[in-house]
């Protein structure tokens, strides 16, 4: 981490504060021994998961007055994870994951930070799902849908990491492919919701995404 220029910022949520460390911008790379490349992320892509994207600030200012008391949450590919940082510091049940190698220590770095408990995380791959996640209450992401081929894989994830009820909370900024993943889920039982968010004076620019809720079995909190 030391080859890369971080930089250091506060994300307010109303009287909560995260701190968080992320890389200084998107064109930071550093990958000596070729672990990233060897997993398919290029050299331009490989910064992605280190930046504060609008669609995860959207994602965790919806997440901070969802009620999620007594439920098992986890992040898919929550990159700089600061819905799971936010999440942490409620003190609810999260779990974060992501394909990319970097983003544990980072989490971890992050953690710490902010004075929180150590956040479960494990790294995986949707198209090879070995994980030991087991199944979850509430699943949530940002900005995950890039390429078509996404869209089933996420949908078996979350498929395979669904509890019997359990509410689908993804903010995607507008790739287009936000019908192709309700027909999905659909198949899988889950009716969808598709919205703009209501407040976004926190970005820097109008927000031209969604917010996409799927549910099974529950009413969206």
């Amino acid at each position: 981490m030391t080859a890369l220029r971080l930089s250091y910022q506060t994300v307010e949520f109303g009287d909560i504060d995260v701190h968080l460390c992320t890389l200084r911008n998107n064109q930071e790379f550093y990958d000596p021994t070729g672990i990233a490349e060897k997993l398919g992320i290029s050299s331009a892509s490989w910064p992605i998961f280190g930046i504060v994207w609008p669609s995860s600030l959207v994602l965790a200012n919806y997440m901070l007055d969802y009620k999620t008391e007594g439920k098992r949450i986890l992040e898919i590919g929550c990159g700089i994870a600061l819905s799971s940082l936010l999440l942490n510091e409620k003190h609810a049940d999260i779990t974060a994951t992501d394909y990319h190698p970097e983003v544990e220590q980072f989490l971890n770095r992050n953690t710490k930070l902010n004075n929180g408990k150590n956040i479960a995380f494990e790294r995986v791959d949707w198209a090879n799902d070995t994980s030991k996640l087991g199944l979850f209450d509430v699943i949530i992401g940002s900005d995950l849908l890039y390429e078509d081929e996404h869209v089933q894989l996420l949908a078996y994830f979350i498929k395979n990491h669904a509890s019997e009820k359990c509410d689908v909370i993804i903010v995607d900024p507008g790739r287009g492919r936000k019908n192709k993943l309700s027909v999905k889920l659909a198949e899988f039982g889950f009716i969808s919701s598709h919205f703009k968010p209501i407040h976004t004076d926190y970005l820097a620019l109008p927000f031209k995404g969604y917010i996409l809720v799927f549910s099974r079995g529950n009413v969206i909190a």
